[in-house]
């Protein structure tokens, strides 16, 4: 057969085609709303895995973003955005600047809040303007039936979206504001032991802490109805009658949580939350010429890498000279990943690249070091190589991964406004020669790597079993169904205590009345007596 096929190549690529052509028709059809950034590079690993398995992905994106790009593998269905691609960058680039600027704490919220507000209306007006799109709208209707809807609901366009085409929902995330996922999932979630977003804290508080907790966990759900509002107006104007993001969140089939228990800390869960952390890891490939002479050239002290994001592309000059004098401080190679202007103090030892390979070098048994702003993908790479890391958080959940990486002795966080070169250079120094920081990483890698399944094929597992069955109504919990009332039992409560009450009642009444019949028989006994006499 082998020969046949080889003295006959057209054979080979009609074969071929053929069996494509009926890989396709056994599959089914996915529609992706997904988020743009690193948030679509994880979700872009569980696509290519589907595709390949012969199912048909339909992808709605807007036409200005950071990552999402058409690509052959995948059906892209574009619509247009009311800001340019220069308008967007210029947004990002501000927010992350602000970031490193120094000031008061009223300065810098002040500066943060309209950043967040400006960088909200964007993708806010991405929403609107995907939902009224009526061309759009109406492929999305009059296609073929989808079998599933995948997203990223951090923002809440892709559930709007299921609930128009009533589409059963596979939810991609790494969490969601004020633990709304938690809270649509009626998971439950207690302030005693389990920090709140944006905490920074373990789960092993102290009293204050859990004060702090506590306060915070009042607040969330006031923080989460003015970040939601617009969005919940929108959804209510689009479907024609009233919602709430919390009733959308709450129709998710299946929660893809890019994390586990060994980078999250342990807390209940529910049986619709599917824990696929470290998805992003892939197999090491060999390095390319230039960076094999690079880490090859280290010698005995070997190599730290460095990268700070694909957001980052440059850093105020009085910081970049900091970490530059740091950096000279050590005898490893250092590769950072840096497009901005060059610090003039820059060392010999520290290559400036615009990109880099950075799964791979984290894989090399060369890598002393992983200097990281604490984005989950760059904490589970650390993780699944072993290489104990220093965490420089910038913004969003970033903090709260580096406390997670920190409280179990695999890393050390900085602030990134008040560290000093001497701070950067004693943490390298640190996580390079003590040696517990590296028996901590490599601990946590073989919990991590001792699984029976790879998170990415979980993931892929778990669309299709949404696509398959038309959702996972048997793993949705009959809490969704009890008012706050009934869920904490209070109408049972009351019920009891009014027994226990009216049984009280009923007792005392009954004693009472006995007394008083017992104290007038007596009476009359007496006075029938006196009487007589």
């Amino acid at each position: 057969m082998a020969l046949v096929l080889s003295a006959h190549p057209q054979l080979t690529a009609t074969l071929i085609l053929l069996l494509s052509v009926l890989s396709l028709a056994a599959g089914g059809k996915l529609l992706v709303v997904p988020v743009d950034g690193s948030h679509w590079l994880s979700m872009r690993e569980v696509l290519d895995s589907l595709r390949q398995k012969g199912h048909e992905i339909v992808v709605v994106a807007p036409e200005v973003s950071l990552r999402i790009k058409s690509t052959k593998n995948l059906v892209m269905k574009m619509y247009p955005v009311p800001f340019t691609q220069e308008e967007m960058d210029k947004s990002l680039q501000t927010f992350v600047k602000n970031v490193f600027e120094e000031g008061s704490f009223l300065e810098r919220f002040l500066k943060t809040y309209e950043q967040v507000n400006n960088v909200s209306a964007m993708y806010l007006s991405t929403c609107t303007y995907l939902l009224y799109n009526k061309e759009l709208v109406r492929y999305l209707e009059e296609s073929n039936k989808f079998d599933a809807i995948m997203m990223d609901p951090v923002l809440p366009c892709g559930p709007i979206i299921a609930e128009y085409l009533s589409l059963p929902s596979v939810y991609f995330m790494r969490g969601l504001p004020c633990t709304l996922d938690y809270k649509a999932t009626q998971c439950p979630s207690p302030v005693s032991y389990v920090p709140r977003t944006f905490m920074s804290s373990s789960d092993h508080m102290t009293f204050m802490e859990r004060v702090k907790n506590l306060l915070i966990g009042f607040s969330e759900h006031l923080l989460c109805y003015l970040f939601y509002l617009k969005y919940e107006n929108l959804a209510s104007e689009f479907l024609h009658r009233e919602v709430t993001i919390l009733e959308l969140f709450s129709k998710a089939s299946i929660w893809l949580m890019r994390y586990d228990f060994v980078f999250e800390y342990p807390r209940p869960v529910m049986p619709n939350m599917v824990y696929v952390g470290g998805i992003n890891c892939k197999q090491k490939q060999p390095l390319s010429k230039e960076f094999e002479a690079i880490v090859n050239a280290s010698g005995e002290h070997g190599i730290v890498v460095f990268s700070l994001g694909s957001m980052v592309s440059e850093i105020p000059m009085k910081k970049a000279r900091e970490i530059a004098d740091a950096l000279g401080s050590i005898p490893q190679t250092v590769l950072w990943r840096y497009t901005g202007e060059v610090p003039p103090n820059l060392p010999n030892n520290v290559k400036l690249l615009k990109w880099l390979p950075q799964n791979d070098l984290l894989a090399h048994p060369k890598t002393r070091a992983f200097i990281t702003h604490g984005g989950s993908h760059g904490v589970y790479e650390g993780i699944c190589n072993a290489v104990p890391m220093v965490l420089m958080p910038l913004f969003g959940d970033q903090m709260d991964n580096a406390k997670r990486v920190e409280s179990r002795g695999a890393g050390l966080t900085l602030n990134i406004l008040e560290m000093t070169s001497n701070d950067i250079s004693t943490a390298l120094k640190a996580v390079i020669n003590d040696k517990k920081y590296k028996e901590n990483i490599k601990r946590l890698s073989d919990l991590h790597l001792d699984r029976p399944i790879h998170p990415l094929d979980l993931a892929v597992h778990w669309v299709e079993f949404v696509m398959r069955h038309k959702g996972a109504p048997h793993l949705r919990p009959a809490a969704h169904d009890l008012n706050w009332f009934q869920y904490h039992s209070l109408d049972v409560i009351a019920f009891l205590l009014t027994v226990v009450f009216l049984s009280l009642f009923i007792s005392l009444k009954c004693c009472l009345f006995c007394c008083r019949r017992c104290c007038s028989k007596k009476g009359r006994t007496r006075k029938s007596a006196k009487s007589k006499s």
